[in-house]
């Protein structure tokens, strides 16, 4: 993981948009097993305080869950694991076309360059 920190946003939030970013692209797979907070803390250089709470919030939207054995998993639950993926998708073709509107492009024009790209 190539962990990059911007000071615009809580460390505990930009770890939890990461790994879910891994779990969705299949880095992580559905039933896998984590890597613990103190090897993902030192890995990221961050305070295990810190991943902590990243993976709180993860297991809040159910992307991971704890078990007593086997640590935190990755869920697998591939219908939530597909929404998460298709609801971050819309969220970036959304950001690409605002920064195109504001370039000036119509979407129309937006259409043309898009059947362009390959």
């Amino acid at each position: 993981m190539a962990w990059k920190f911007s000071n615009d946003r809580p460390i505990w939030l930009q770890l939890s948009e990461q790994i879910t970013l891994e779990i969705i692209s299949g880095i992580y797979e559905p039933g896998s097993a984590l890597p613990s907070v103190r090897a993902l803390a030192a890995k990221a250089g961050v305070n295990p305080n810190t991943v902590q709470r990243a993976m709180s919030e993860l297991e809040n939207q159910g992307l991971i869950e704890t078990r007593r054995t086997a640590g935190r998993i990755v869920t697998e639950d591939m219908h939530l694991i597909s929404e998460k993926r298709n609801k971050l998708a819309l969220e970036r073709i959304n950001e690409f076309m605002q920064s195109m509107k504001a370039l000036g492009y119509t979407e129309e024009d937006i259409k043309q360059l898009m059947g362009k790209w390959e």
